[in-house]
């Protein structure tokens, strides 16, 4: 055993086992609970113990992953999952992401694998075009998600803009900006006060006027602002800020245009998303998220610049032990170009998928989910109950319980709907969580996922309506 290998019948038995648990999945989520709950204390019991001495049968090791931890997870690709940002995933890119791991392909440079060099080139040059930004100049990278492809971005931004010296450089982003790139942003070193938060409109975008004084002001007191960031896609709202505008001021304030589009860049794919996102290919750099609308599995987020020398100059470094395996400078060292070293085959997955499907089945899954969304805003106002709180807006949607003739503050309101999520989410039946708009709770859904059907939406809205009728009377 010390050579932790099992023979190949073994191995095959395992490997089958594990193949029919996984397609046993796909085949039946829609008849499992969305929703995992357990406390610290359960788990504790279920898992704690030293690390074992001696081996234990893998039959009985599948048996209690199978059994114990698999059904402890929520299930992200499950229709009813609204929540945060659905993972729909698909299986192709799973068989793929299990080849790449089982392979164990190092994807970090050409020397260890020129074919997984050559198919990140390959996909990340389909993505420059489908972004429409330039293909012989622009290039990028794919990391283990949006949070990575943001501080990517924001290292590189300050290396082109600030060199080693960001001391007096600002930053700007709307209130609707996602965490992450605040977390990139310390993690940088910069401190607090070079962060300039640009209120919204009422639409959630970012106020253009306010952005403006904002950068004259820092200007008129010596500071030196250098990156704008807008958002292609809230994940609160899905909200899209005015980007061909943003663009206009990053040009003539020679400012780093940075796009998260990490929840919404997908929707270029299809026409009512490629015309909110207009401005989009005028970035300098763009996160998007292949495993959130491009049906990937965890983990997969992806970076493009629109010359790819600044992740070089911002990333290469050339230690003794690397000496041998430099090619020349059309064969692309991937670790050259963002943080990590050792890197897993991310792109197999997205090529295998793109391959297998087409280009126009993800055109269509994403057109249908902006569809659904608009369907279920419609059916929420032709509704008494509900109040629509912030139109379908790239897939996702908030709503309220607020029925006509009944008189409600907005502290019950509150209340109540943040009651109606508690209660759907302890029923197991959907995952449906609140957010904040415009200090009021209210009921969010996130649709992207493509196997979710106006049947499950109708179920869980009456779900949420027959919880809201308990609380009432109560």
């Amino acid at each position: 055993m010390y050579k932790l290998k099992l023979s190949k019948e073994e191995m095959k038995q395992y490997g089958y086992q594990v193949i029919d648990t996984i397609v046993e999945h796909f085949d039946t989520e829609n008849y499992k609970k969305p929703v995992a709950m357990a406390s610290r204390a359960e788990m504790d019991t279920l898992f704690n113990m030293e690390a074992p001495e001696q081996p234990t049968n893998y039959q009985e090791v599948l048996d209690f992953v199978t059994s114990k931890v698999l059904p402890n997870s929520n299930i992200v690709t499950h229709p009813k999952s609204y929540s945060f940002v659905p993972g729909p995933s698909n299986y192709v890119s799973v068989m793929a992401d299990t080849l790449a791991t089982g392979f164990n392909i190092f994807s970090g440079g050409w020397a260890a694998s020129p074919a997984a060099a050559q198919l990140e080139i390959v996909t990340m040059n389909w993505l420059l075009k489908l972004f429409k930004f330039p293909t012989k100049k622009g290039g990028g990278i794919f990391t283990s998600g949006g949070s990575m492809a943001n501080l990517t971005a924001l290292v590189a931004a300050r290396r082109q803009c600030c060199g080693d010296d960001f001391s007096n450089a600002i930053i700007y982003m709307s209130d609707q900006a996602h965490s992450s790139n605040v977390k990139a942003i310390r993690v940088l070193g910069f401190k607090k006060e070079q962060v300039r938060i640009i209120p919204t409109d009422i639409e959630f975008k970012m106020a253009i006027n306010k952005l403006k004084n904002a950068i004259a002001k820092d200007r008129l007191e010596g500071f030196q602002p250098f990156c704008i960031i807008a958002s292609a896609g809230t994940t609160n709202t899905g909200t899209v800020d005015p980007l061909n505008d943003i663009a206009k001021i990053c040009r003539e304030e020679k400012l780093w245009f940075h796009v998260d589009g990490a929840y919404g860049g997908a929707a270029i794919l299809s026409k009512k998303g490629s015309q909110q996102l207009k401005g989009i290919e005028k970035a300098d750099s763009l996160a998007i998220d292949p495993h959130k609308w491009l049906y990937q599995p965890y983990e997969m987020g992806c970076l493009l610049v629109r010359n790819h020398k600044w992740l070089s100059q911002t990333f290469t470094e050339k230690p003794e032990y690397l000496r041998d395996i430099e090619g020349n400078t059309s064969e692309i060292n991937f670790y050259d170009h963002g943080i990590q070293l050792t890197r897993r085959f991310r792109a197999l997955k997205f090529y295998m998928s793109m391959k297998t499907f087409g280009l126009n089945a993800f055109k269509k899954a994403i057109t249908y989910n902006i569809d659904l969304a608009e369907k279920v805003e419609k059916k929420l106002r032709q509704s008494p109950k509900w109040e629509v709180i912030s139109p379908a807006t790239l897939a996702i949607l908030n709503f309220r319980y607020n029925p006509i003739g009944k008189s409600f503050s907005e502290k019950e309101l509150d209340t109540m709907n943040q009651e109606i999520s508690k209660r759907v989410v302890a029923s197991r039946e959907a995952l449906l969580v609140t957010t904040i708009l415009q200090n009021q709770v209210v009921l969010r859904m996130c649709l992207i996922n493509p196997r979710t059907t106006i049947k499950d939406v109708q179920e869980t809205i009456k779900l949420c309506e027959d919880f809201a009728s308990e609380i009432i009377d109560k």
